[in-house]
């Protein structure tokens, strides 16, 4: 399992960063608070509140670099 601390601040970051995330076979993450919903999802997305930190789990031991490289903007 691996956790980013994640900020999304537009549409167009939210349709990426979850486009990024489709890529790979390991569930993904994302919440807010108590709210946790699939980060492969836009609309799940965008049911949480965008304007804090968001937290980024990853449910995999693979390697993921080429994901990380990707999401690294999003990341802080």
């Amino acid at each position: 399992m691996k956790k980013y601390n994640i900020r999304l601040g537009s549409i167009a970051e939210v349709k990426e960063f979850s486009g990024v995330l489709s890529t790979i076979e390991a569930d993904a993450d994302l919440s807010a608070g108590k709210y946790v919903v699939d980060a492969k999802s836009i609309m799940g997305i965008f049911s949480l509140d965008l304007s804090g930190v968001l937290v980024l789990t990853v449910q995999t031991d693979a390697d993921i670099s080429h994901i990380e490289s990707q999401i690294k903007k999003y990341m802080v």
